[in-house]
């Protein structure tokens, strides 16, 4: 059988990876380098506990995608891909209020008692939380949750592309457009046109330019979010996420020294590719008054990157009625990193004709 999946990010790049596990299977993953890619400047929190987000069909995705990552993770170990960005840390939900606190804590023990993956959880009345991350407000009180994790998107997606390509998968880096013939759809490259048995689009908020194509359209935007990180001379790879209650925004801790505060949630951008100076001050706001003690931090850069935001926060995922061979798995917005290898593998499955674990109906793209 021949697959071919467009689009690189964790979603299109876990696609791919799990089709290329599959013996005798002929699957190519095309991408373009557009600037501003999700998975590329997302800052990954795997952490759907202690989300506010009161929509169980979000959460049914997202929590498997929490769970999904260790079986992820060890498949990528095991053909030597040992640099996925991945790592549990623990988080802590922070409020200057200890009754938010204690009403996250209510929250997180419902989860629990169906998902034993959340872990520890435990109040830190202030300084407490300082222990955990040292930068933070002395006056802060938080939550410690100990399953939860960070991501580096780049190092995952890097990631996965190698796993895939060492399974004898074929990476093609160029523009692409589709074209309807009959009730099925083929990929045109510079050079050739390339017939597959299923062709799966997950090129994020590029998706519905490819798909206006076949005279397809789906309910979804981009959204810019600009995302600052700094550096400090100090070991930050075992610093906890840390989600303040009073706000969207967020930090995340790495491996080098890196910490990055996210992020604006800009709709109607368009594509507009530009970090301003209202998107910075605002994240510098945010993250400072949460963290002063990062405030003589060094300024590394600002990346930018547009999600996929489809009207209702669920994904879009599932295959086009009328074109038999497409499949769409986009719209993942602002949880892109926490469930986009877990969606790019139902998509995956989806081609494969595998049974799934969900049911697709409240997902369904052209809704």
């Amino acid at each position: 059988m021949k697959y071919i999946v467009i689009g690189s990010g964790v979603v299109g790049a876990c696609a791919a990876y799990y089709l290329s596990q599959k013996k005798g299977n002929e699957v190519t993953l095309i991408d373009e380098a557009f600037d501003g890619k999700a998975t590329s400047a997302g800052a990954g929190i795997i952490c759907p506990w202690i989300s506010r987000v009161d929509d169980p069909e979000w959460f049914a995705i997202s929590s498997r995608g929490a769970l999904y990552y260790p079986e992820l993770i060890q498949s990528l170990e095991e053909l030597g891909e040992t640099e996925t960005g991945y790592k549990f840390t623990g988080a802590l939900a922070t409020s200057e209020k200890l009754e938010d606190i204690y009403e996250v804590k209510s929250r997180v023990e419902e989860k629990k008692r169906e998902f034993k993956e959340v872990g520890e959880i435990k109040v830190l009345e202030a300084p407490a939380a300082q222990k955990y991350f040292p930068p933070l407000d002395e006056n802060l009180h938080a939550l410690y949750i100990s399953g939860s994790a960070r991501l580096d998107g780049r190092l995952l997606a890097k990631a996965l592309v190698n796993g895939f390509q060492k399974n004898g998968g074929k990476l093609v880096e160029e523009k692409v457009s589709l074209k309807r013939s009959g009730n099925s759809a083929t990929v045109l490259t510079s050079d050739e046109k390339i017939e597959a048995d299923k062709v799966i689009v997950a090129a994020g908020s590029w998706t519905n330019d490819l798909l206006k194509q076949i005279g397809v359209s789906i309910n979804q935007k981009p959204q810019r979010g600009q995302i600052v990180h700094l550096t400090v001379d100090e070991d930050t790879s075992n610093w906890p996420v840390v989600l303040p209650q009073t706000s969207s925004h967020y930090m995340v801790a790495f491996n080098d020294n890196r910490i990055a505060f996210g992020a604006t949630r800009e709709d109607e951008s368009g594509f507009d590719y530009r970090v301003t100076g209202g998107g910075v001050l605002e994240v510098l706001d945010e993250g400072l008054s949460v963290a002063p003690g990062l405030k003589s931090a060094t300024f590394k850069e600002v990346r930018v990157g547009f999600r996929p935001m489809s009207s209702d926060i669920k994904p879009l995922l599932g295959p086009i009625p009328d074109i038999e061979n497409v499949i769409i798995a986009t719209g993942l917005g602002a949880s892109g990193l926490t469930m986009g290898p877990y969606v790019g593998s139902l998509a995956a499955k989806i081609a494969l004709n595998e049974k799934l674990e969900v049911d697709l109906a409240p997902y369904n793209p052209l809704r």
